[in-house]
């Protein structure tokens, strides 16, 4: 199993030594980022061993390399050598590890390396993502067999990791470290294993100290949601993918399910710009499952092979996984919409309501099919007309753009108003879809964004004595149907009962540096 090292890189030896003890039990290993610390401080380091505890990567990374490191490479040397120096004949009181870069050539430093049982990692950092051939630079820069290699290569693209993982693959090298960086490539530190990496790189993010490296996942949701101590080769793979991806609760649910049930999988996050380069990737990686989500739920419909009625009707998928070889896909937005929707407004049917859909997106299609099923009428606003006018006229619902005349007619569908856009988001908290709409307090209220909680568009309705619901409960509903084809097994109502309340409020986001 890849062992999951904390990367400290606070300023002071002691502010290290209080990162590592708070957040030990999760880490394997922990890397000493020389360069980080303070100019004293670096005097310092060659206790660091003892007061750790636990073995220790010794690195001075340079600032041509995403360090912090901007002196000569002789003062680099001497501190290199001050780490390794007055080696015990315990070597746990040593540095387990020192990080010496491709082109450092000292035979002197790394003669002491061995003498004294520290481990040579032989690092190349290519920040650019410009090297061709990946396992040829590999199988270079190991000079003994029991020198470690490690390939840190920035990705643009996820072309690029599918370049990366596949070189890695057919390298003959088996002491390496192989690190997409960045954010496209976060899956690759999950799934350090089936990239053939020995160690993978973590930081406490909580902590805010610098960044060790782009795209380190936190130290603890590392270990606890994806418990990387456990996933190996064999390790059955699922996911979601989508863009940025830096608010979803699919993987502390999935992989929250998976702990339980004693289950060997794990599941990721699959950050992409492209569906279809993400998809050829998956195949390789042998992936089982993937939720999809914005903004490729209309965009994955020319990958697949075939789908279902439900993904035929509204055009859009949200389920993804393999047949015979080929991508198969379904839509379980639609019953996790229509179920939370009506156990929400306490009715067995939408007959009589007139109901306002907001967006025309790929959500939008699944819940005006669902209106349309259960017998609504609906008005759909968009900010481009096209989108909304085509929507509309599959169910004969009336449409406009996202504009003053639009807001008059919510007036006339105003029984219940469902928000399906992005609009309000993290990160965009500030943005209302309908800041020009004024609540009566008689309307019901449904936003399908859960992060945040309550967004500015749902906190004014409240305010106006509407009656709110998030997304948060569809899509728990709509994840267990995806589970079910991902398993071929029914989520046990006890299950779904004991893990809904724990998410509510409490779930982990992908955080990442």
């Amino acid at each position: 199993m890849a062992k999951n090292c904390l990367c400290l890189t606070a300023k002071t030896i002691d502010r290290n030594l209080e990162i590592l003890n708070k957040y030990r039990k999760f880490a394997d290993i922990a890397e000493l980022r020389v360069d980080c610390l303070d100019p004293d401080e670096r005097l310092s380091i060659r206790r660091f061993p003892e007061l750790a505890g636990i073995p220790v990567i010794l690195t001075i990374r340079r600032d041509i390399d995403g360090g912090q490191f901007s002196g000569g490479e002789g003062a680099r040397v001497k501190l290199l050598a001050r780490g390794l120096a007055f080696a015990n004949a315990d070597t746990r009181l040593n540095f387990a590890y020192v990080d010496i870069e491709d082109d450092l050539k000292v035979p002197s430093l790394e003669e002491a390396a061995r003498t004294f049982g520290t481990r040579i990692i032989r690092s190349y950092h290519d920040l650019e993502g410009e090297t061709v051939d990946i396992s040829a630079k590999i199988k270079s820069m190991q000079r003994t067999g029991d020198e470690i290699v490690k390939m840190a290569v920035a990705v643009k693209t996820t072309s690029d990791v599918l370049r990366i993982y596949r070189a890695s693959r057919n390298c003959a090298v088996k002491n390496k470290i192989v690190i997409c960086m960045g954010h496209l490539g976060i899956y690759s530190r999950i799934l350090a294993e089936k990239f053939g990496s020995m160690i993978t790189y973590s930081t406490a993010l909580s902590e805010n100290e610098a960044a060790g490296a782009a795209g380190q996942l936190d130290v603890r949701d590392l270990a606890e949601i994806y418990r990387i101590r456990k996933v190996s080769k064999k390790t059955r793979i699922y996911g979601v993918t989508g863009f940025p991806l830096k608010a979803t609760i699919s993987p502390w649910f999935f992989n929250s399910i998976f702990a339980m049930e004693n289950i060997d999988a794990v599941y990721c996050p699959f950050p992409t710009d492209s569906i279809g380069s993400l998809l050829k990737l998956a195949r390789e990686l042998d992936v089982q499952g993937l939720s999809v989500t914005v903004p490729y739920k209309e965009e994955v419909l020319p990958e697949l092979i075939k789908y279902s009625k439900s993904v035929l009707n509204v055009r859009a998928c949200n389920t993804v996984f393999p047949v015979d070889g080929e991508w198969f896909g379904n839509n379980t937005d639609i019953t996790g919409f229509s179920d939370s929707l009506l156990t929400f407004i306490n009715k067995k049917n939408l007959k009589r309501q007139k109901i306002t859909i907001v967006g025309a997106g790929g959500a939008a299609r699944a819940v005006a099919a669902e209106v349309y099923r259960l017998g609504g009428k609906a008005l759909i606003l968009n900010r481009t007309a096209n989108k909304a006018k085509s929507l509309a006229l599959l169910y004969n619902f009336r449409w406009e753009v996202l504009d003053d005349r639009g807001i008059e007619l919510i007036s006339k569908f105003s029984d219940i108003i469902i928000q399906t856009t992005s609009v309000g988001m993290e990160g965009h908290e500030i943005a209302d879809p309908l800041e020009m709409y004024s609540f009566t307090g008689k309307e019901a209220v449904m936003d399908l964004i859960y992060m945040p909680e309550k967004t500015l568009f749902l906190k004014r309705a409240e305010d106006a004595g509407c009656k709110i619901l998030n997304g948060y409960d569809m899509v728990i509903r709509q994840a267990c149907l995806q589970y079910q084809i991902f398993t071929g097994k029914e989520l046990p109502q006890k299950l779904i009962s004991r893990i809904k309340p724990l998410g509510e409020n409490t779930w982990t986001k992908i955080r990442t540096v």
